[in-house]
C-alpha cells in the first residue's frame, strides 16, 4: 500500500483540478443563462429553458459518456479531462443557473425601477444593483454544487479520467488489494466532509440574516 500513495495523490490533484475549473466555467454557465432569461425574450427563453431541462434531466455519467465517445461521430474529439470538465460544466451550469435566477427574483423589484428611473441601463442595473444583492442568496447552493461536482468526477473514470476512484481501481486490479479502493473512499470523505459543512454552515448563516 506504501507505493499506492503517490498515485493515490497524484488522482486526488485531478479530482480536485476537474472541480475547480468545472465549478468556474458551471458559474459562468449558469450567470449567463440567467442573465439572459432575466432579459424575458420569449424567443429566446424557448431555447434557455431547453437547456436547463435537457441537462438537469440526463444523469451525468450518460452526459461524459456522450461527449467522449459520440462527439467523435460528428468530428469533435475531446481528450478525457476536457470531456469531463465539459459535462460537469454544462450539466452543473443548468443547476447553477437556476440558483442565480432565484438569486435575481430575491431582488426587490423596486430597486430596479428606480436604477432605470436614474438612467442605469438593464445591463448596469444587472451588475451594479441586482447581482451584488443575488450573490448573496446564490452562494450557498453553489457550494453545494461544489461538493456534488467533487463527488460527479469519480464517475469520470468511464471517459479514462485519470482522477482518485481510477487510479484506485488501477492500483487494485495491478496488485488484486482492495486497499487503494477503501482509501480512497476515505480520502474522499476527508475532502467532501468540510465542505458539505461549509455549505450547511453559509445557508444556515443566510437563514439568520434573512430572519432578523
Amino acid at each position: 500500500m506504501q507505493g499506492a500513495w503517490p498515485e493515490l495523490f497524484k488522482g486526488l490533484l485531478v479530482t480536485l483540478e476537474l472541480a475547480f475549473i468545472s465549478a468556474i466555467f458551471s458559474v459562468l454557465v449558469g450567470l449567463v443563462v440567467a442573465v439572459l432569461r432575466s432579459l424575458g425574450s420569449a424567443t429566446l427563453n424557448i431555447f434557455l429553458i431547453a437547456y436547463l431541462d435537457l441537462f438537469r434531466s440526463i444523469p451525468m455519467i450518460v452526459l461524459m459518456v456522450f461527449i467522449y465517445y459520440a462527439l467523435p461521430y460528428l468530428g469533435i474529439e475531446l481528450e478525457s479531462v476536457t470531456a469531463t470538465i465539459a459535462a460537469l460544466s454544462l450539466g452543473y451550469g443548468a443547476y447553477a443557473a437556476e440558483s442565480f435566477r432565484a438569486g435575481i427574483e430575491s431582488v426587490y423589484f423596486g430597486q430596479a425601477e428606480a436604477a432605470r428611473a436614474l438612467g442605469l441601463t438593464n445591463l448596469q442595473t444587472m451588475r451594479l444593483v441586482i447581482l451584488p444583492q443575488a450573490i448573496k442568496v446564490v452562494i450557498p447552493p453553489l457550494t453545494g454544487n461544489m461538493v456534488a461536482m467533487l463527488k460527479e468526477t469519480a464517475v469520470a473514470s468511464v471517459v479514462a479520467s485519470p482522477e482518485l476512484l481510477k487510479r484506485a481501481k488501477e492500483i487494485y486490479v495491478g496488485k488484486a488489494n482492495p486497499t487503494p479502493l477503501v482509501a480512497a473512499a476515505f480520502i474522499y470523505l476527508l475532502v467532501l466532509l468540510p465542505l458539505t459543512r461549509l455549505a450547511n454552515w453559509l445557508e444556515n448563516k443566510l437563514k439568520d440574516r434573512s430572519n432578523r
